[in-house]
């Protein structure tokens, strides 16, 4: 018998050489609708992109990763 389990979404966010962990809000919302509500709380969130999700300890992980540069 084969059986389907959905894997549960993890958000990462990259900023500054830290990382720190979300967790869904929602699973129905796409990762965009995901990003915009953290984005909130993490304005650097506003200027992130969202990498290619990968498959790790039986999670879908995405990663928001910062694109601002440094002035100079």
């Amino acid at each position: 018998m084969l059986l389907a389990t959905q894997l549960e979404r993890v958000f990462i966010l990259k900023d500054k050489g830290q990382e720190v962990r979300l967790t869904d809000p929602q699973p129905k919302w796409s990762v965009e609708a995901v990003m915009n509500f953290y984005a909130n709380t993490y304005p650097i969130l506003t200027t992130a992109k969202i990498s290619a999700p990968q498959i790790r300890n039986d999670a879908i992980e995405y990663r928001f990763e910062s694109v601002m540069g440094t002035k100079g």
